[in-house]
């Protein structure tokens, strides 16, 4: 780790991940040679790019460290970036994101001053044209010692900021790395963040340092609800599995059996399974998640309407129990013949009482266990 001295000159290592991303490259590589703090090498690792990219590369000629390799995906060029790097304190930039000029300088002051093996920071959401949406991606990140949660509990499922939101110490990288390239083709940075709590401090920033692009091609963002939970779950396993590696003696059958049953991604990928065993194809159902399952409109092809609800979109939470009563009624009436209530707004059936109170005289109660409460309206 590094040395707490703050007299020290530390040096510090930018590398850029880039496929096919050539729009946006030149905005991040100016972001990295805009940084503040004056020791900071660029690396650009081309992943196999066939659009206008390695072009726009040789621009930059000796202000930068290309590195030019054929396509094995974002963990392969991961390893090939920290390979050639020198930094003390190493950043991974996604392609179409940026750095904010003092990121740099800001997470060095932390690391300088704690035994941090990552610093990690909020991202501000811009859009294609990288104009700001008003958003920020991640707002609160937890900090501290989360090594003995993680052994306890399992990978969690926000733990970390995507790439572009963190900083890592080289020892905890030349520990880990290289990293499996066939199992981390696509977010490489899981691995990074599943590892990292066992093996110091996580610390944070308050403020965003990044920009985080959304422009419909993201591997992540531009995909169905479904293409995100199979996302989700194969990642979590991966995540498991990279930490048994490490941790073997650790780490047991009943662990990891404990710790997809207790994930969010399995607990929703068998939540949805049942609600599609118990909700006919075609029809409609009210959901009611808090907006925390990140539906986008439907479930297993049944129709999905937020609650409350205005021309299909969310429109907040009932101001009581009469206007939630007044709501299900008129969805009830249009053709909604279920109501479900997700683990994450279980809430609701205390603070509105009246409602579950409704629902218990006139639906039938066809689910309920510790994922999902489902009413069958039709009662």
């Amino acid at each position: 780790m590094i040395n707490c001295d703050t007299t020290r000159i530390v040096s510090a290592s930018v590398i850029i991940n880039n496929h096919n991303y050539g729009r946006f490259l030149k905005e991040a590589i100016d972001s990295a040679l805009d940084q503040s703090y004056p020791n900071t090498e660029v690396i650009v690792v081309d992943d196999g790019s066939t659009d206008n990219s390695r072009e726009i590369i040789a621009t930059y000629g000796d202000r930068i460290l290309p590195v030019m390799k054929e396509n094995n995906g974002q963990g392969s060029a991961f390893n090939a970036g920290f390979l050639r790097s020198t930094g003390d304190v190493v950043c991974f930039l996604d392609s179409d994101d940026a750095l904010l000029p003092l990121a740099i300088q800001r997470a060095i002051r932390i690391f300088l001053e704690t035994d941090a093996v990552k610093v990690h920071w909020p991202l501000w959401i811009i859009d294609e044209h990288g104009r700001k949406t008003g958003k920020i991606h991640c707002p609160v990140l937890p900090e501290g010692e989360l090594g003995e949660s993680l052994m306890r509990y399992g990978p969690p499922r926000s733990l970390s900021p995507p790439t572009s939101g963190n900083a890592w110490d080289r020892s905890f990288l030349e520990k880990v790395l290289p990293m499996p390239e066939e199992e981390f083709k696509i977010n490489a940075d899981c691995y990074l963040y599943t590892l990292a709590p066992a093996f110091g401090q996580i610390k944070r920033l308050t403020d965003p340092q990044s920009l985080y692009r959304i422009h419909g091609q993201n591997h992540y963002e531009s995909k169905t609800f479904e293409q995100r939970l199979k996302i989700g779950v194969r990642d979590y396993d991966k995540q498991c599995l990279a930490l048994c590696r490490f941790f073997k003696d650790r780490i047991k059958v009943d662990h990891l059996q404990a710790w997809k049953e207790n994930s969010w991604w399995h607990r929703l990928e068998l939540t949805i399974q049942e609600i599609a065993g118990l909700i006919p194809a075609e029809d409609s159902l009210i959901l009611v998640d808090d907006g925390a399952w990140g539906i986008d409109g439907a479930i297993a092809g049944r129709r999905c309407i937020p609650f409350l609800e205005r021309e299909g979109q969310y429109w907040g939470r009932p101001t009581d129990d009469a206007n939630a009563i007044q709501e299900l009624e008129r969805l009830r009436r249009a053709g909604a013949n279920f109501i479900v209530f997700g683990w994450p707004a279980f809430w609701w059936l205390k603070y509105y009482f009246g409602l579950c109170q409704y629902l218990r005289l006139n639906a039938r109660c066809v689910l309920d266990n510790e994922r999902s409460i489902v009413f069958d309206l039709r009662a």
